[in-house]
């Protein structure tokens, strides 16, 4: 009898073992890089959010996306708001974003005053958080100091929204990914896969066909620093592209597997931060050890989809901002599976427009940031694709979409 029991659960224990190997855990590797940073939470100060009044005129921070610390009265016809980054030192992103109206049209002299760094953005104002247009030069100086900036501002009953960048929050992150997904339901599936610290929902954008299983993949990250928008904007550009009805996109997306994840710390984003998530520290400094909750999710879930698909990852690109448009790279002895890609791409990039050029500034492995982590984790050609704070949005978008096209045309034919 009990040998009959063994002949006949062999072949069950047999298919467990089966099973098990098919599910097995990926996790990312913790990296050794020559200039590490402490990861640990660190104290952040929060915005109260509330309306102030002074003299008929209002000003409040009670939406996604506001940073706003103070408002002061300086004398009968000059006010003054309070601005002050979550938590310090911190990387010199003195971003803004309040609500201002009045009773009465009427005109008046506005200071941002920053309590750490200096004035970075120049202020963009929108009646509708639709439409945006930056404040014209004869209204707006930083001549009294650094760190504060005098606005020439006519307000009245219509609130005016006042922004170092356009408002995109985790909302309209949403209702983006989500349009995607209506308009291309047999390629974009859109997943949850994590929280933020403060239960946000972290989300990716996970484009492919039917036959997903051992394809070569491209990844693209976003908005890991809050108020770089114009990186977002490409980011959105870039993956429209790829979606496109042109031959070359289909080929493209019949090719590869596409994940996206294109807000990666949506907490910091709809609290109006400078750099850092809710733990008080930058989530591009945390590709190591993963400490921080938005990080572990990003790195568990990308790791463990390819590894079970057996996607080899041959491509990183994560989209950022600073001062002007450039592109982070690798230098010449790092040698990625597709080594000479970079300098195509970028060549390919520069005769696609007549008065623009490339700024691609290489350097080596320094600290744990995403370019690192694709590299050692993947072997994958990794790029950070920084737009200007002030680039023109027509031009962002519209560079890339180049910057998409030329990357199908190299990676289609590999």
């Amino acid at each position: 009898m009990n040998n009959r029991v063994i002949k006949f659960s062999l072949p069950a224990f047999v298919l467990l073992l089966l099973f098990s190997s098919c599910q097995r855990n990926y996790i990312p590797h913790q990296h050794v890089l020559p200039q590490p940073e402490d990861t640990n939470d660190k104290p952040v100060s929060f915005q109260d959010k509330k309306t102030y009044t002074l003299n008929e005129v209002s000003v409040s921070n009670e939406f996604d996306g506001a940073r706003l610390n103070g408002f002061e009265l300086i004398n009968d016809s000059i006010y003054r708001v309070i601005i002050s980054p979550e938590n310090t030192p911190i990387n010199a992103s003195s971003y803004f974003a309040f609500k201002l109206w009045s009773p009465r049209i009427q005109n008046i002299e506005l200071e941002i005053f920053y309590t750490e760094h200096t004035h970075r953005y120049w202020p963009k104002l929108s009646y509708d958080d639709e439409s945006w247009f930056p404040i014209d030069s004869t209204q707006f100086d930083t001549l009294k100091a650094g760190n504060i900036a005098t606005l020439q501002l006519e307000i009245g009953p219509d609130t005016l929204t006042v922004a170092g960048q356009e408002l995109m929050t985790s909302s309209d992150n949403y209702a983006w990914m989500s349009s995607l997904e209506k308009t291309y339901p047999e390629w974009i599936h859109v997943n949850e896969v994590g929280q933020s610290r403060e239960d946000r929902p972290i989300y990716c954008m996970d484009i492919y066909d039917q036959n997903f299983q051992d394809k070569p993949a491209l990844v693209i990250f976003s908005r890991l620093h809050p108020p770089e928008v114009t990186g977002y904007i490409a980011m959105q550009s870039f993956v429209e592209t790829l979606m496109d009805s042109s031959i070359l996109s289909a080929s493209f997306r019949s090719k590869y597997r596409i994940l996206v994840y294109p807000m990666i710390n949506p907490d910091g984003v709809d609290l109006g931060h400078w750099r850092h998530n809710t733990g008080g520290v930058d989530l591009n400094r945390d590709w190591s050890h993963y400490r921080q909750k938005e990080i572990k999710a990003v790195a568990y879930h990308l790791t463990q989809t390819v590894g079970q698909s057996n996607n080899d990852v041959v491509l990183g690109l994560d989209f950022h901002s600073t001062q002007e448009d450039l592109y982070y790279s690798f230098t010449d002895n790092r040698r990625s599976k597709i080594y000479n890609f970079k300098d195509l791409w970028m060549q390919g990039i520069d005769e696609s427009f007549e008065s623009y050029s490339p700024d691609d500034q290489p350097y080596d492995l320094n600290q744990p940031i995403t370019k690192a982590w694709f590299l050692l984790e993947f072997n994958a050609e990794s790029i950070t694709y920084e737009v200007g704070d002030e680039t023109p949005r027509s031009f962002v978008r519209e560079k890339a979409r180049v910057a998409a096209k030329e990357m199908m045309k190299l990676l289609v034919l590999r």
